[in-house]
């Protein structure tokens, strides 16, 4: 980056214009250092981020992999890249552990974002939350092909029971990256609201997860 003119190199750019002034390529650029022979740093921070497809993706199983296939990223870099990556999943993660979800139902929504998208497969997971709508464990319970998923009611019911869970929200992705729920979607959260009923344990929404965007049913005004 030698070449680059003093003021807009990274470095010198966060310094002086915070880190909100510099580009996806640039902000990685910082972390890898510097690049190989041919493959200047800043390119291989593009390189990085087509392969994840985003910082998102770097949240993702699948990320580990798609790093190993990125000319001159050697296991350190790698290693670098997968702990940053994992310090934002938990920062994100922590606020929901520590106080009431359903004070705003954003969170909850930066949440499930946080834990479903990107990934090239469906799946489908619920939140377990206790009286005061607080986190007990969010699960991936079932997971499917790339347009279907099995959901089993008498397995949501019985983890809900084994965590005395008094509510739940749902969720899935859409691998297809369009949030828009689908007839089948209204229908399965139906199924699961009546059998969960029978147990007492509320189901307060269900989020469909697309890739950068998300959908409550709830909101729609689809429960």
């Amino acid at each position: 980056m030698k070449h680059l003119p003093t003021d807009q190199r990274p470095r010198e750019k966060l310094l002086a214009r915070g880190p909100a002034a510099l580009a996806d390529a640039e902000l990685l650029a910082l972390l890898l250092r510097t690049g190989t022979a041919g493959h200047g740093v800043l390119d291989m921070a593009q390189t990085v981020i087509d392969r994840c497809d985003g910082f998102a993706g770097l949240l993702q199983p699948e990320a580990r992999s798609a790093l190993a296939e990125v000319r001159g990223l050697g296991p350190a870099k790698q290693a670098e890249l997968l702990a940053v990556a994992e310090i934002a999943r938990r920062a994100v993660a922590q606020p929901l552990r520590e106080r009431p979800v359903f004070d705003s139902p954003d969170r909850v929504k930066a949440f499930l974002a946080l834990q479903l998208d990107g990934h090239g497969q469906e799946h489908f997971g619920v939140m377990f939350l206790d009286a005061q709508h607080r986190l007990i464990r969010f699960d991936i319970l079932f997971s499917g092909t790339l347009t279907q998923t099995s959901v089993y009611p008498r397995e949501v019911v019985r983890l809900a029971l084994r965590h005395n869970a008094a509510a739940v929200v749902l969720a899935h992705n859409h691998p297809s990256g369009v949030a828009e729920p689908s007839r089948a979607d209204e229908y399965l959260t139906q199924t699961l609201a009546s059998a969960l009923k029978l147990v007492d344990v509320r189901v307060l929404d269900h989020i469909v997860v697309g890739r950068g965007h998300t959908v409550s049913l709830a909101e729609r005004g689809l429960m």
